[in-house]
């Protein structure tokens, strides 16, 4: 290990993240009775210009009224670069800061960023005598953002994940695609004709790269991983098939646009009876092994070493937790 030791964010459970309107308190009552382990009221893109005002009304009547008890609560405030962004900062923290979580920071795009939001947050937690610490989400959706991931990641010890803004990314870098999410047929290759002369098309995943680089720079400073929107609601195969490639990448959580996704989120984003099992093997064996003066041993014809360890904990780690959170 390198001499630099990377503390660790607090520690939540993340596997379903829950966007739901601030201009919608029917929808804001609903997720608060539902199954999302994190909760994000937006002010931002979900909320129409005029409407921003009474959204932001509302949250702030739903941090009070509702029993949130059980989940972690968010709150996206609108873009740096807009009018309501400070409105939205110091309403929220001086009338509900002692009720919120987090603040999920959008369109991230420098490392300044985060600290003009920390600042302002800081201040209104001494003025108000608040004692918890609010966490900062960020979410990298644009080129700027994605150029600066690793210095955004290390901004503030208020940050907790960063998250991908797949719509907003797309259109930041002119990917030729209007999904939120999700494959595209022309990201494929075409395979050399057979004997027969026929080619077969490989799709691959045009954002395994984006959301590879921010589970890099999440790790490597102790946040989490969290993959965005998928935009086909109906579709939920395409949505399973989409988080489990996260998942396998590093991600620990993705984001749920509709009610219908929270759950097949938190199945995913859950270890298997199956992994646990084997996890626990794997730690059996290598107690047995370090026993026996061996720094790795055979299992189930596969090798495992100090590393498998450390795979294994991870696993038996995040299902403790998932078990303690129902």
């Amino acid at each position: 290990m390198s001499h630099t030791i990377v503390s660790q964010c607090t520690a939540r459970i993340n596997r379903s993240e829950q966007a739901v309107p601030g201009s919608n308190p029917t929808f804001m009552e609903k997720a608060a009775k539902g199954s999302a382990d994190v909760v994000f009221l937006d002010l931002e893109d979900a909320v129409a210009p005029d409407e921003k005002e009474q959204a932001r009304k509302n949250v702030i009547e739903a941090l009070h009224e509702l029993d949130w008890s059980g989940k972690t609560v968010s709150v996206r405030i609108n873009g740096l670069d807009t009018q309501y962004m400070y409105r939205d900062v110091v309403d929220v923290m001086e009338q509900v800061g002692d009720k919120l979580d987090l603040i999920m920071i959008p369109k991230v795009g420098t490392a300044s960023d985060v600290y003009m939001v920390d600042t302002l947050v800081s201040q209104i937690e001494i003025a108000k005598g608040y004692t918890k610490r609010i966490g900062f989400e960020m979410i990298i959706e644009t080129a700027l953002g994605m150029q600066n991931v690793h210095r955004i990641a290390g901004a503030s010890v208020r940050n907790e994940s960063l998250h991908f803004g797949v719509a907003d990314y797309a259109a930041s870098t002119q990917a030729r695609t209007i999904n939120i999410g999700g494959p595209n047929p022309d990201y494929s290759v075409l395979t050399h004709a057979d004997e027969n002369g026929k080619s077969e098309v490989h799709w691959g995943d045009m954002w395994h790269y984006a959301v590879a680089r921010i589970v890099v720079a999440a790790r490597a400073n102790g946040l989490r991983a969290i993959d965005g929107p998928f935009g086909d609601i109906k579709n939920a195969a395409g949505f399973s098939a989409q988080a489990r490639l996260s998942a396998v990448l590093g991600c620990e959580g993705k984001w749920a646009i509709h009610p219908s996704q929270v759950g097949i989120a938190n199945d995913i984003f859950s270890p298997s009876e199956e992994e646990i099992m084997r996890a626990k093997r794997v730690l059996s064996a290598m107690e047995e092994a370090k026993r026996a003066g061996q720094g790795a041993v055979a299992l189930d014809g596969r090798l495992i070493d100090l590393a498998s360890i450390r795979q294994a904990e991870v696993l038996v780690r995040k299902a403790e937790t998932v078990s303690e959170n129902g």
